[in-house]
């Protein structure tokens, strides 16, 4: 079991070790970036340094610097820098550094440099016709939706903040409300531990606009590079999605003593196509961010197409709930036709599903309690991101597991079901929690709980946090595979220039 440390309980706590070697790399990158992208720790090792809090109140790690490179170019200069002795020190590379719940900005280890992503914002190339972007690590997905507004394409955003970033969430698999964002990555630009820059997958020429197709011939290398530390990603192109004609929400809830049945009822209409995107089911927590009833199950079930396909299946689907004799409400209207709240939220909702982030974070801010840009510095809270069957044996398994976590930790939790096809559930569950440190302790202590709960029954994390690094090995499906990535990393990386990360 992973021991976690809320903030202000810095085991260990000295001095960033600083070698010649790693002074004069942070003089060359100083004479790089300029001083003002920059910035050094601490010396003394005090206090919680250029990065700031982490909303999940995670030991604040000990850094030896935060660089922020303003360009692509400057980012591959110094990957190049800090590849080039083993003494110099290792790179943690983020995008937006908002990875809010499982670590948000910090490294998985001590005394790294943070290479901070943000600023390389550039949307480099878009072909709404052919249905790609070239995105760097800083293009939010609100950037690149208002950029996609009146055109017939959207990008697939997720229930964040409209300023989390599009590539570093593909990177690290997260999932959005019309699919899993890493099957949109199509190409990577990577700078490689020793600075040679390499382009993986699909990418766009200059006069060759081939039809986007991510394989290529002969090995894919573009996936080593997904919740990996070989290489430091500068850009990607993101597949983007052809804009539905017509697009409604059926809106179903139901309680608790109903949850395997319900499960499997909604199962059957996943698996004969009657509802497309990521449908959606809240617990009665999570539900409550929604306008869903008390006690209550809530489902969204989004449907797209033409005009007269929508009014079809959206009929289809509520005439199928109501012979399922499983539903307490079967809400089919429009969301201009619902009533308040519920209308406000469903009209989000559907935005949502249609590719609009909710620039303003109306949603995001009900269920956060703050605004995005407070969200580590006055929030409190942790993710565990477990894999189920879509079984409605698996959902009530994973419910009571949830229950018992709960009640042992005397903390509450809140779990969305994303039903991503007819056999898999990504299962969001989310454990928010005041900002002192016993608060703290008993989500942590809960957190540990989970994992291994979870992991008893046969129920994996598809994400990590930085306290549980630990069980990548743990979780490993074979023990080989799991070296040849090691050996992987031992001949791109042999000078450690790339900080191991949650998934080392």
């Amino acid at each position: 079991m992973s021991t976690t440390h809320p903030a202000g309980d810095r085991p260990g706590a000295r001095p960033t070790v600083r070698t010649a070697a790693l002074r004069a790399a942070l003089d060359e990158a100083a004479a790089i970036l300029g001083a003002d992208r920059t910035v050094l720790a601490d010396p003394a090792g005090e206090g919680l340094g250029p990065l700031g809090p982490n909303t999940s109140l995670f030991r604040s790690r000990r850094i030896a610097a935060l660089l922020r490179p303003a360009t692509a170019e400057q980012a591959r200069a110094i990957v190049k820098l800090f590849g080039r002795d083993p003494d110099s020190g290792s790179l943690h590379a983020v995008s937006t550094g908002r990875n809010w719940g499982l670590g948000s900005a910090e490294p998985a280890t001590d005394d790294t440099v943070v290479l901070h992503l943000g600023d390389l914002d550039r949307i480099r190339d878009l072909d709404t016709e052919a249905g790609w972007a070239v995105v760097e690590p800083g293009v939010t997905q609100g950037r690149l939706s208002q950029r996609l507004a009146g055109t017939e394409r959207l990008v697939n955003v997720t229930v964040s903040a409209a300023e989390t970033s599009v590539l570093g969430n593909a990177l690290d698999r997260g999932v959005g409300l019309r699919g899993q964002r890493t099957e949109e990555l199509v190409g990577l630009e990577v700078v490689l531990p020793d600075g040679e820059l390499v382009r993986v997958g699909w990418w766009p020429t200059s006069g060759r606009r081939a039809p986007v197709y991510p394989h290529g011939l002969g090995p894919d290398p573009l996936r080593l590079f997904v919740q990996s530390n070989l290489g430091v990603v500068t850009a990607g192109v993101i597949r983007l999605a052809p804009r539905p004609e017509a697009l409604r929400v059926v809106r179903l809830t139901f309680p608790r003593a109903v949850l395997g049945a319900a499960v499997d009822t909604i199962r059957r209409f996943v698996a004969q196509g009657l509802t497309r995107g990521v449908p959606r089911i809240y617990d009665p927590a999570a539900g409550r961010g929604y306008a869903g009833p008390e006690g209550e199950f809530l489902v969204h079930l989004p449907v797209d197409g033409t005009p007269e396909a929508v009014r079809a299946l959206v009929g289809i689907l509520a005439d199928e709930a109501r012979r399922a004799e499983l539903f307490s409400e079967i809400a089919e209207a429009d969301a201009d036709e619902a009533d308040e709240p519920v209308r406000s939220v469903a009209r989000l909702v559907e935005r949502g599903y249609a590719g609009d982030p909710d620039v303003t974070d109306t949603l995001f801010r009900v269920k956060m309690g703050v605004e995005a840009d407070e969200v580590d510095a006055r929030a409190g809270f942790v993710f565990f991101l477990p894999l189920l069957p879509f079984t409605g044996e698996a959902v009530v398994r994973a419910d009571a597991l949830l229950s018992e976590v709960s009640a042992e930790a005397g903390v509450r939790t809140s779990a969305t079901l994303h039903l991503l096809g007819p056999d898999l559930i990504d299962c969001v569950v989310a454990l928010k929690f005041p900002r002192d440190p016993e608060s703290a302790r008993r989500a942590h202590h809960a957190l540990d709980l989970l994992h291994t709960s979870f992991h008893e029954a046969g129920f994996a994390p598809y994400r990590l946090d930085v306290a549980h690094t630990d069980r990548r090995d743990l979780l490993a499906a074979d023990p080989a595979a799991l070296a040849l990535t090691r050996r992987l990393k031992a001949a791109l990386d042999p000078n450690h220039a790339i900080a191991p990360g949650r998934y080392r």
